[in-house]
């Protein structure tokens, strides 16, 4: 990000939970308090009964698109148990630039517990590609095969990666 910002812009910015499977619960609460988030759920099956459920898909994982002194805020005066994560580089708090927040997102809205979700682990690089077909349409990440399928991953500042299930039709390389 950009040193020279100005601390009324908005940004993604990277936040953990003080406690453990309270992601959705924050959610909650900051979307009830007006505060634009996200956090990353998978789609499951519910053990009993039918349908589906929402799972967190990375533990005590929060993005939240404020100012900086907002952010600041939420914790010190709002008293919200939480924490901002650091860039390793600066040790400034972790931003993610809008485009790669947006595919992050989509690849969520259409990942299940199956087929996708939070990788733990970054891969070898691979051809970087967008996807040119299908709900995911646009995003741009890497491709990655994995048991004989093709996903595109989408990393944030290099430090958390969701993939979703792509058919190979659907990808462009990008040069």
């Amino acid at each position: 990000m950009s040193s020279n910002s100005s601390p009324q812009q908005k940004h993604w910015y990277v936040g953990r939970t003080r406690y453990f499977r309270k992601e959705i619960q924050m959610r909650d609460l900051l979307t009830e308090m007006g505060v634009e988030n996200f956090v990353p759920t998978l789609k499951t099956r519910r053990t009993r009964g039918k349908g589906m459920a929402e799972k967190a898909a990375a533990p005590n994982l929060v993005f939240v698109r404020t100012d900086k002194v907002s952010a600041c805020a939420l914790i010190t005066e709002r008293h919200l148990p939480m924490e901002w994560m650091q860039d390793c580089a600066t040790h400034c708090m972790l931003q993610v630039p809008d485009k790669q927040m947006e595919d992050f997102q989509r690849v969520f809205s259409v990942a299940t517990l199956e087929e996708g979700g939070i990788l733990t682990e970054a891969f070898a690089p691979g051809d970087a590609v967008q996807v040119t077909e299908g709900p995911l349409r646009g995003v741009e990440g890497n491709i990655v095969e994995d048991a004989g399928k093709i996903y595109v991953v989408v990393g944030l500042a290099g430090s958390v990666f969701a993939r979703a299930m792509v058919p190979k039709a659907w990808l462009k390389i990008m040069r």
